[in-house]
C-alpha cells in the first residue's frame, strides 16, 4: 500500500450494458501519478472527462452513477472495486457508452483484464485516509458507521423478507487476496417481478441470467445456483468497497453497514470528507518508499474460484 500504482500495459474492455443492452468498449490507459481514475465519457462529437470521485455522483438510485455535464458513466461500482483489489490508483478509461459494461455481475472479469494488464508502480506513495472518530449516517432502516481500525474491514448486516435470503451476515478484513477471494466474483441479484417491471420501462435490457442473480417467487431462477451460500451479502460488500473507493484515497477503517444500498453509501463518503475532524491522511515517508521500491512488485493474487460456502 505504500506506492501509486497504475496498470503496465493499455487494455480494452468490451461488454454488455445492463440497461442499454448494447456493446460498450472501455479502453484502459496507463495515467501517471496523482491521476486519479478518469472516466472520459463520448458520444458523437461530445466527450467530458469525469474524475472517479464522490463530487461528481449525479444518481444513486439504481446503481452508482458519475457525471458532469450531458453525460454520464452508470454502474461504475464493480469496476471500481475490482480498482481497489488491484490496487490501481491512476488510470484514464475511455467509455463510448453510458454505462459500464456489466460483465458477469461481479467484478471478477475486471481484475482478470487488469491482471492481464499488468501493474505498474509509481515513484510516489500512496495518501491514505485512516478514521480517527466514529461518523453514523441514519436514513430510515438503513444505517452506516465506520469507527477507527488499523485495516480496511467491512462487515454487513442485509435482511429480506424472502426464503432465498433471509438475514445474512458477513466481515471481512480487506486486502487484494481477500477481496478477490471472498467477494469479488458475487454477482448482483434482483427479484424476477422488478426486473420484469424494468424491462417494460426500457431499462435493464442486457440483463439476463448471465450476468445476475434473479430471484423467483420462491427460488433462485438461474440454472447454476449460487456460487455461495450468501452471495448476496458478498455483493453487498462488493458495492460498498466501490463506493467507497469514490473518497479518493485508500481507506483504513472498519464500514459497519446494516441493509445499505448506493444512497446511504454517497452520503457516507460525503459526510465522512465534510469531517476532517474525525479523520487524517497519512503520507508514507521517502524513506519507506525507496525501501519499497527495492522490493519485487507483490504478486496480484487473482484466485477468483468459488465454492459453496
Amino acid at each position: 500500500m505504500i506506492y501509486q500504482c497504475t496498470i503496465a500495459n493499455p487494455i480494452d474492455i468490451s461488454g454488455v450494458g445492463l440497461h442499454t443492452g448494447s456493446t460498450i468498449t472501455m479502453k484502459l490507459r496507463p495515467a501517471p501519478a496523482g491521476t486519479g481514475i478518469i472516466f472520459h465519457r463520448s458520444e458523437g462529437d461530445k466527450t467530458r472527462s469525469i474524475e472517479a470521485q464522490s463530487c461528481n455522483v449525479v444518481d444513486t438510485r439504481m446503481a452508482t452513477v458519475l457525471g458532469k455535464g450531458e453525460l454520464s458513466v452508470s454502474t461504475v461500482e464493480h469496476f471500481m472495486a475490482a480498482l481497489t483489489a488491484c490496487h490501481i490508483d491512476n488510470l484514464h478509461v475511455y467509455i463510448d457508452g453510458p454505462e459500464v459494461p456489466i460483465m458477469d455481475g461481479s467484478a471478477a472479469p475486471f481484475i482478470q483484464h487488469l491482471q492481464e494488464a499488468g501493474i505498474s508502480r509509481h515513484n510516489r506513495s500512496r495518501k491514505v485516509l485512516a478514521i480517527r472518530k466514529p461518523i453514523t449516517v441514519v436514513d430510515g432502516e438503513k444505517r452506516v458507521s465506520i469507527i477507527p481500525s488499523r485495516f480496511f474491514k467491512v462487515t454487513f448486516d442485509l435482511s429480506f423478507d424472502h426464503p432465498c435470503i433471509r438475514q445474512q451476515h458477513k466481515s471481512v478484513n480487506l486486502t487484494s487476496e481477500t477481496l478477490c477471494q471472498e467477494v469479488a466474483a458475487a454477482r448482483t441479484f434482483g427479484f424476477y417481478e422488478e426486473v420484469e417491471y424494468l424491462k417494460s420501462i426500457g431499462l435493464a435490457r442486457g440483463g439476463s441470467l448471465e450476468n445476475a442473480i434473479v430471484i423467483g417467487k420462491d427460488e433462485i431462477l438461474n440454472p447454476d445456483g449460487l456460487r455461495y451460500s450468501d452471495e448476496f451479502v458478498r455483493h453487498k460488500i462488493l458495492d460498498t468497497i466501490g463506493d467507497f473507493s469514490l473518497l479518493g484515497y485508500s481507506l483504513l477503517g472498519h464500514i459497519k453497514s446494516y441493509k445499505a444500498g448506493h444512497d446511504i453509501n454517497h452520503k457516507m463518503v460525503e459526510k465522512i470528507l465534510a469531517s476532517p475532524d474525525c479523520w487524517r491522511l497519512v503520507e508514507f515517508s521517502d524513506a519507506d518508499l525507496q525501501e519499497a521500491l527495492q522490493l519485487p512488485v507483490p504478486a496480484l493474487q487473482t484466485d477468483l474460484a468459488w465454492a459453496e460456502s
